[in-house]
């Protein structure tokens, strides 16, 4: 029997009218949880929710019998948009299975986790940071009956109190950090394969949600190390195709030179999409990657407001952005171009100067990738402005980045099915553990600019005006935005074919 059942709940699962797109991505997380536990002597079942092909993956029966039978303890791993469905999917476990012992990972309950264990008590315990060292440590101690107060990196619930442990160090030579535990899926079944060259990122830019989670401290894998996992994947399921999805893959000229003379050196037949900051890059380093098999780069800008780039600690101007993005579209096959709107304190000048540096670089070949703005609880913009504004919560519009597959997009709107009210009504009572679902002045700052937006063919009109009908490949096909129908399969950042 299994000491523990380890159930990935990492889903991209989107409905676009009566039409659904679903793709799997390697759940890199969970499989290197995996690694470690049973290199620590554990047997883990390890399940993978995006494998459930049922037409309504949350409905909560559907998940039960997906989830049947598991060990003695049960752990699920989230992100911040599936959040809510997993403290209901925890909610029908503890029903299920009163006898179990329910852990919540994964990057969904940063900074929330006291919050978390005291509002839903069937939630047992949080395991905070890096896995690999806590995981083990932690399933031992249950399994031997300890106290918890020993294990650091953990929160739980002990004779009615919340106890929260010290945070445990971070991994600093990530090299040392075993391969994931591949055998445990069926890799030909997964369309996207991610890959890390790095964990964390030390630049403090007040909206992200990704460098808090890392304690904005950043460490890198040797390129030895990189290409030896790209050689095993390759092998095992032919891949060719690999996305580095850490923020931080151009962590500076040398790694990133090491890392394609790695791969030249290995005569490695690959090519892979990644990350960049335009204030690290140059002409030399951009054609190198590109002459290594670098067909994407992708560049988060934010905003073409120096003003706005100041306030959100982004680290570069305006002009930056103009010395590297046109380079980079001569070069790679594909440049995109990240933008990020909605900020409080932006004005219609800032968004003005933001929509013309988009409306340019679209016009030049870039593949321009504007996002509501997510004020998810670990950031440092939503610490500052959780008590000067108030949260609005619009069942019609969602940030992006929490877009869950409850919602249904219709054009650029969205419909929440009757039978998702509840799973909303959950988000709704509790905008201090799910703000990134909630909005800051939706009238005066979000909905005029949405306008412009859909004006200029970012997202589609749901009135049925020209944008609505756009070219998928020119305006309303640049959108990434959860509302843009035109996301087709083939377009999707991970796909491999």
């Amino acid at each position: 029997m299994a000491d523990i059942t380890l159930i990935n709940l990492n889903m991209l699962y989107i409905r676009y009218g009566e039409q659904t797109e679903r793709e799997l991505h390697v759940p890199l997380g969970p499989l290197y949880l995996t690694r470690a536990l049973e290199d620590a002597g554990f047997k883990v079942d390890f399940r993978d929710y995006q494998l459930c092909d049922a037409d309504d993956p949350f409905e909560m029966s559907t998940f039960l019998e997906f989830a049947a039978d598991p060990a003695p303890v049960i752990g699920l791993s989230c992100m911040a948009n599936l959040l809510p469905f997993t403290m209901l999917a925890l909610r029908t476990l503890r029903e299920a299975y009163p006898d179990r012992k329910l852990v919540l990972g994964g990057v969904g309950s940063k900074s929330v986790e006291d919050k978390l264990l005291r509002r839903f008590p069937w939630l047992d315990i949080i395991c905070r940071g890096e896995a690999e060292r806590t995981g083990p440590e932690l399933l031992g101690a249950i399994k031997r009956g300890c106290d918890l107060s020993d294990v650091p990196g953990v929160s739980f619930r002990q004779n009615g109190t919340v106890c929260h442990t010290t945070d445990r160090g971070r991994i600093r030579d990530i090299d040392t950090i075993a391969f994931p535990a591949w055998e445990k899926i069926d890799l030909n079944r997964y369309a996207g394969y991610g890959m890390m060259s790095s964990r964390g990122c030390p630049y403090p830019c007040t909206f992200c949600s990704v460098a808090p989670v890392w304690n904005l401290e950043s460490y890198s894998r040797s390129a030895r190390n990189i290409v030896e996992e790209m050689k095993v994947l390759g092998d095992r399921a032919g891949v060719t195709l690999f996305l580095f999805q850490d923020e931080f893959f151009i962590s500076g000229k040398r790694q990133v030179m090491e890392f394609c003379h790695e791969l030249q050196r290995q005569d490695l037949d690959v090519e892979f999409k990644a990350f960049g900051r335009v204030n690290l890059v140059d002409r030399e380093m951009m054609q190198t990657l590109a002459d290594s098999g670098c067909v994407e780069l992708r560049f988060g800008i934010e905003s073409g407001s120096d003003r706005v780039l100041a306030l959100i600690k982004k680290g570069f101007s305006s002009s930056h952005v103009l010395e590297v993005v046109p380079p980079a579209i001569e070069v790679f096959p594909r440049v995109d171009a990240f933008y990020v709107w909605g900020f409080p304190f932006e004005t219609m000048e800032d968004f003005h100067q933001s929509l013309f540096q988009m409306v340019s670089l679209r016009m030049m070949g870039a593949r321009i990738l504007p996002s509501l703005l997510c004020l998810l609880p670990q950031t440092e913009i939503y610490r500052q402005w959780s008590g000067r504004l108030p949260l609005e919560f619009c069942p019609h519009l969602l940030p992006e980045f929490v877009f869950t597959g409850h919602e249904v997009c219709r054009g650029g709107a969205v419909d929440i099915p009757p039978a998702h009210q509840d799973y909303f009504e959950l988000i709704r009572q509790n905008p201090d553990v799910f703000p990134g679902f909630f909005h800051m002045d939706l009238r005066g700052n979000v909905l005029p600019k949405l306008s412009l937006l859909r004006e200029f063919g970012f997202y589609p009109d749901p009135t049925g005006g020209p944008s609505a009908s756009a070219d998928p490949g020119q305006a309303g096909g640049d959108s990434c935005g959860a509302h843009s129908p035109a996301i087709r399969p083939p377009d999707l950042a991970t796909r491999t074919r």
